[in-house]
């Protein structure tokens, strides 16, 4: 049994007591979708549904339902097991991209210091600093790359109280492939949006309102972007005498709450891909690490062309064999983050062409409110709330129906016997 994340979260956040709309506006989802979900979710945790005088249904859950769904399903379990692995094996895999960055250098400083002990040797005591000036030479040019290796400290304070969002070993792979995309959840925010839009306007609004929200709108006062709406939200439209056309969503309007208005912003904007979120001081190092990578592979790779090298058996022999590879990850440390920079770049103008094109509308929509008071006064008739609260409840799966039939009978009882005495 597969149960929708995304409906789960909006019920804890909801008070696990909710009605389809609410979930819908919350989580973004298919109103369908919505009512398949958590009839499906009740069933398997114990929930109960309460249908209000008028027929509308609520769905209550208990605050322990996730326990008691990954106690029913191995499957659950073991996707939750899968999940704690897979964020393991990530952090795993962004932190080796540092750490073979620092064991490529360490290894290549280690061979060349070695090969050049070797080839010093054999030298004349008078030719001994050709490497790099004087006995111990070799050491003073290769310096210490690693002075700075209290930055793989996530929340180091040597210089600063303030914490860092991510330690070196991160930012390196940050700085190589990124951190993923900004607008991964843009779908759920449109449709969260939108569906606020119109709890905000009690479930009835006209066309031009929607617009700023969504894509490919070629003409604002044409309507047929609007049915990827009402299919979502079971909207349908209505017309005036005058020809006018809003669109009312009436499973929108029930709710368990008093539903306040809630601020949204004029257009839906997309979030421009930012190139890392590592600190300009761990780029900068990325940076001068990674340049050091490459000196030292072509340092070596001179290195190992000298008869020295040969001498110098097992350890050499091993470098000398993933050279290839080496000088291959020093040259892809700075080719891939050249690549990606070209190609965010590119993303990013398509995107800001589709931020312009929404607030365009936007815009379009704030200048001529006045023109659309007719239709926006004929929508204002279909919005209302329907709050549904606990004496609006008239049968309850919670208690047995003989039991709600006698406390129904005697709430009328009580309330005949109150216009009795008021009389």
């Amino acid at each position: 049994m597969d149960f929708d994340p995304v409906l789960m979260l909006s019920i804890e956040r909801l008070g696990y007591q909710v009605s389809v709309g609410d979930v819908a506006a919350n989580a973004g989802l298919e109103i369908n979708q919505v009512q398949k979900g958590l009839l499906a979710l009740a069933s398997q945790t114990q929930g109960d549904l309460l249908v209000s005088e008028t027929g509308d249904i609520i769905y209550k859950f208990p605050h322990n339902f996730r326990s008691i769904l990954t106690n029913r399903y191995w499957q659950l379990r073991f996707k939750e097991s899968l999940r704690a692995i897979w964020k393991v094996l990530f952090y795993l895999i962004r932190i080796s991209f540092g750490i073979v960055l620092i064991l490529s250098i360490a290894l290549m400083s280690i061979a060349i210091v070695l090969i050049m002990i070797a080839a010093s040797s054999t030298q004349n005591n008078d030719n001994n600093g050709s490497f790099g000036g004087g006995e111990g030479g070799s050491f003073v040019f290769l310096g210490n790359p690693f002075e700075s290796l209290w930055l793989f400290e996530p929340n180091n304070n040597r210089e600063s109280t303030k914490p860092k969002e991510m330690n070196f070993l991160e930012s390196v792979f940050s700085f190589l492939f990124g951190d993923g995309n900004p607008n991964n959840d843009i779908e759920q925010k449109r449709w969260n949006t939108i569906a606020t839009l119109i709890r905000n306007n009690r479930g009835s609004v006209i066309a031009q309102q929607l617009a700023p929200y969504l894509d490919n709108v070629q003409d604002i006062e044409s309507d047929s972007y609007v049915i990827p709406v009402l299919s979502k939200f079971n909207g349908y439209p209505e017309v005036s005498t005058a020809g006018e056309i809003i669109y009312h969503f009436p499973e929108l309007q029930i709710t368990t709450k008093n539903h306040n208005q809630s601020a949204i912003s004029d257009y839906l904007e997309e979030s421009k891909w930012k190139f890392t979120k590592a600190s300009g001081e761990q780029v900068t190092l990325s940076v001068g690490l990674g340049s050091l990578n490459v000196a030292l592979a072509f340092i070596l790779g001179s290195l190992l062309k000298g008869s020295a090298a040969v001498k110098l058996g097992a350890f050499i022999l091993f470098i000398a064999s993933i050279y290839h590879g080496l000088i291959f990850y020093a040259a892809a440390f700075f080719a891939i983050p050249l690549m990606r920079y070209y190609v965010l770049t590119s993303r990013n103008k398509k995107l800001e062409k589709r931020n312009a094109q929404r607030q365009k509308l936007s815009d379009w929509l704030t200048q001529n409110l006045e023109k659309l008071q007719g239709k926006l006064l004929y929508a204002s008739q279909y919005g209302q709330e329907k709050v549904i609260k606990a004496e609006d409840i008239t049968y309850s799966t919670e208690k047995d129906l003989l039991a709600q039939q006698i406390e129904q009978s005697e709430q009328i009882d009580q309330q005949w016997q109150k216009r009795l005495n008021q009389s």
